[in-house]
């Protein structure tokens, strides 16, 4: 493996994320942006900012075992995200079924057959700050997302040897 990249720049108002000297087209969320100190749950918008990312999470279904230093798992049917501001699990992974209100990670529509977990509010957490912001598979009609960055699948999945938890998405 050649050495990681160190930060990979995304370029909000021309939807274009720049990696490896390669640069890709994104979907950002349907909010627009917010600086992250402005973002609330359910605002829809991409927090701007640096944000490491803490590891990734692939369907077995749908991708082979990743070369990547990044830490990573398999997806499994029932796991979901915490979204509900008020349950102390806010911005965690949560198994479903699952008491509040919690995102579903296991989807047909294919966006989450590859997430990187991106470090935006998770340490520390705080409650309405905004949850489950990833870095994840873009839709075939390329529409916006809750406030996370989706790209092509093949284009993400070529990173993924490049990429390494010391990686910052940068987020401007």
């Amino acid at each position: 493996m050649h050495s990681p990249i160190e930060t990979v720049l995304v370029d909000t108002a021309a939807c274009r994320l720049s990696a490896g000297g390669q640069c890709h087209r994104i979907a950002i969320g349907k909010g627009g942006v917010r600086l992250a100190g402005e973002k609330c749950e359910g605002d829809g918008a991409t927090p701007l900012g640096r944000w490491r990312i803490e590891g990734l999470l692939l369907r077995p279904d749908r991708f082979p075992a990743p070369e990547t230093r990044l830490p990573w798992r398999w997806l499994r049917p029932w796991d979901g995200w915490c979204d509900d501001p008020a349950d102390p699990a806010y911005n965690q992974p949560v198994s479903h079924p699952y008491r509040a209100s919690a995102e579903r990670l296991w989807r047909d529509d294919h966006a989450y057959d590859l997430i990187l977990i991106l470090s935006h509010n998770r340490h520390p957490v705080v409650a309405g700050a905004g949850s489950a912001v990833f870095w994840h598979v873009a839709q075939l009609d390329w529409r916006a997302t809750e406030g996370c960055i989706a790209m092509d699948a093949s284009e993400l999945w070529s990173l993924l040897p490049k990429l390494a938890s010391t990686t910052t998405l940068d987020i401007g």
